[in-house]
């Protein structure tokens, strides 16, 4: 019997062991996937895969893993004067953000492309940011609108050799400087205004003319204009001609601060790293880029680039949360089996796992597309200029509905934050707005029907590569060509459902395993699916398409 006064000593048992938890991911390879190293291989660029596979290994690494959850924890915060009082409008990062730019552009994630005349050079591009953008998404806004400032200043040759050269560098050189001292230079642009959004054509910027030809002096107010902390920038604006394009420096060639005058930076869902800002200009020096009265087809060659990277990050994003989703799966345990044998949990994967498979192949095709098109390939140019309008509109508007299932999959540990996954969530949101809504891709593709018939062409020539090889395409293809007859703005967005569905499938089945092309064709085509992820039918070879995106883990 035990003492009231002595007694018993408890059993020792470990309260804190930690059990049943999936170790880190990290490290691990971001290009180690089938449809992504096949997709640079088929669209020419395949002499970069050992590039890819090493940036792949190196944005999975546990401090590229780090870098990214940083530069996301501390976002860039706002200086509008320094100690002295005078005015400097600039934004300070995170250290992990500077380290990120530094590989991206190293990597010529930026500008490089354009100065490489080697055929699959954008290709190779587009697959890095596929696999780099397993990071955080962030750091790609500044990437891109580099990227794709470059065709765009082509339009002034005198500007473009100036400023080329630096756009193109494989160099990163933070901080405000005179722009031809510093070794490599990024773009932003500036689009919209607060009466107008998308609709840029009701800018109240004023642009007036100098006594200089093609210098002028801007005033107004931009009501969202990203990453103010690069060098240069486009920016559209009411001329004497109408709307016009102009470039605007930060910092003049006398060495002078250009008014830029950063009023706040915007208090955002997600894309925390990235400062996105309101700016007034007062004064601003600024050169005309193409015609005046010309501004939106000047700029239009931006927009079509940077709509393409919007495609790409949704992709990558909706690739490195499938990634996150299987490996929880795999080391998690319930109800005495591993999530990842669990029959519903492997439907689950299996579903998100065919999504991602025609995001990343639809993906490499318009970057193909814009390879090709950028040598002079009509017919190419036709199919970018269409199938990259549709493909924005649906990869992106996919995102969204994509991380919140995978992120389910994790259970309550992917709605902790340092499981990253609510990060990715708020991210997926944005590649939807960024360069037009759903509404305005759904008609902009509805414009290009019917101003340029080349396009509608393009597409069907596309399509009619995989005629024959599966019946449910085929009769998607039909529909297709009977929904164009009575195309209309109130079914715009129908209308350019079918036009993904049927290009991801025909893609699918000329370019995947018989496993992926007929799960894709019988639920996304043929019906026979749910209204929710994970409702594949039982025909489905699951096992087949769960080895092909999720490989063994080391």
């Amino acid at each position: 019997m035990t003492s009231i006064l002595a007694p018993a000593q408890p059993q020792p048992y470990a309260t804190h062991d930690v059990t049943n938890q999936p170790p880190p991911l990290a490290p691990y390879d971001a290009s180690a996937d089938a449809a992504l190293l096949e997709g640079l291989r088929r669209e020419g660029a395949g002499w970069a895969e050992e590039d890819i596979r090493r940036l792949g290994r190196r944005a999975g690494s546990a401090e590229a893993q780090e870098w990214g959850e940083l530069a996301n924890r501390y976002p860039p915060e706002l200086r509008t004067h320094d100690r002295y009082g005078h005015r400097i409008d600039e934004v300070e990062f995170h250290p992990s953000w500077h380290h990120l730019m530094r590989v991206a552009v190293a990597e010529g994630l930026a500008g490089a492309p354009w100065a490489e005349d080697r055929p699959g050079a954008h290709v190779a591009r587009t697959a890095g940011g596929l696999v780099w953008n397993h990071t955080e998404a962030g750091h790609g806004c500044p990437v891109s609108m580099t990227y794709a400032a470059v065709p765009v200043l082509r339009r002034r040759p005198e500007l473009a050799a100036v400023y080329e050269p630096l756009l193109t560098s494989r160099v990163y050189e933070p901080g405000l400087r005179v722009p031809t001292e510093k070794r490599g230079l990024l773009a932003g642009m500036g689009m919209t205004e607060k009466q107008g959004g998308s609709d840029v054509r009701t800018n109240t910027t004023a642009a007036t003319p100098t006594a200089e030809a093609g210098l002028y002096t801007l005033r107004g107010h931009k009501w969202f204009t990203s990453a103010p902390m690069c060098d240069v920038f486009l920016v559209l604006a009411q001329a004497p001609g109408g709307l016009s394009c102009f470039l605007v420096p930060r910092v003049l060639p006398d060495g002078s601060r250009n008014p830029f005058r950063i009023q706040r930076l915007k208090d955002k869902l997600g894309n925390r790293s990235n400062a996105s800002c309101e700016p007034e200009f007062d004064g601003t020096v600024a050169w005309l880029v193409g015609p005046e009265g010309q501004g939106v087809k000047t700029i239009i060659e931006m927009v079509n680039c940077t709509r393409l990277d919007c495609v790409m990050a949704s992709a990558a994003l909706i690739r490195k949360t499938l990634v996150e989703a299987g490996h929880h799966a795999r080391h998690r345990r319930a109800f005495g089996a591993p999530l990842a044998d669990q029959p519903l949990m492997r439907n689950v994967l299996a579903d998100l796992a065919l999504e991602s498979e025609a995001a990343t192949t639809l993906t490499l095709r318009l970057a193909g597309a814009a390879d090709r098109a950028g040598r002079g390939d009509a017919g190419e140019a036709a199919f970018r200029r269409i199938a990259t309008a549709v493909g924005k509109y649906w990869v992106t508007k996919r995102g969204p509905a994509f991380t919140a299932e995978a992120l389910e999959c994790l259970g309550g540990n992917g709605y902790v934050e340092e499981s990253g996954m609510p990060r990715h969530y708020r991210e997926a949101p944005l590649l939807s707005l960024w360069e037009g809504s759903g509404n305005v891709n759904a008609l902009d593709v509805l414009r290009a029907l019917s101003r340029e018939p080349a396009t509608a062409d393009a597409l069907f020539a596309e399509l009619a590569l995989a005629e024959g090889a599966d019946a449910r395409l085929d009769a998607a293809v039909t529909r297709l060509k009977e929904r164009l007859t009575t195309a209309s703005p109130a079914l715009a967005r129908r209308l350019v459902e079918l036009m993904a569905l049927t290009l991801q499938a025909s893609l699918l089945v000329r370019h995947a395993p018989p496993a992926v092309a007929d799960a894709f064709c019988a639920t996304r085509l043929g019906g026979d699916w749910g209204y929710a992820f994970g409702t594949l039918p039982d025909a489905a070879d699951v096992d087949a398409i769960l080895e092909r995106a999720l490989p063994g883990e080391d």
